[in-house]
């Protein structure tokens, strides 16, 4: 089942590494206080992070301007 996951969630992002970033950034949010964005809440951030990317509650914005 983990398999099937991951796969389903590197089809949401362009590379492994973009998926580690958003989930790790999510889940602070989530130690932080923000409210989470899909039922049902779990008690773990970094669940409720990869949850919340599968269900494309969150997303990434990749800004590549100035970057050389």
């Amino acid at each position: 089942m983990i398999h099937l996951e991951l796969n389903d969630l590197l089809a949401k992002v362009d590379c492994r590494y973009t998926l580690i970033v958003e989930t790790a950034k999510r889940a602070r949010q989530l130690i932080d206080g923000a409210q989470p964005l899909t039922e049902p809440e779990d008690k773990n951030p970094v669940s409720q992070a990869v949850n919340e990317i599968l269900n494309d509650k969150v997303t990434y914005i990749r800004v590549t301007d100035g970057i050389k």
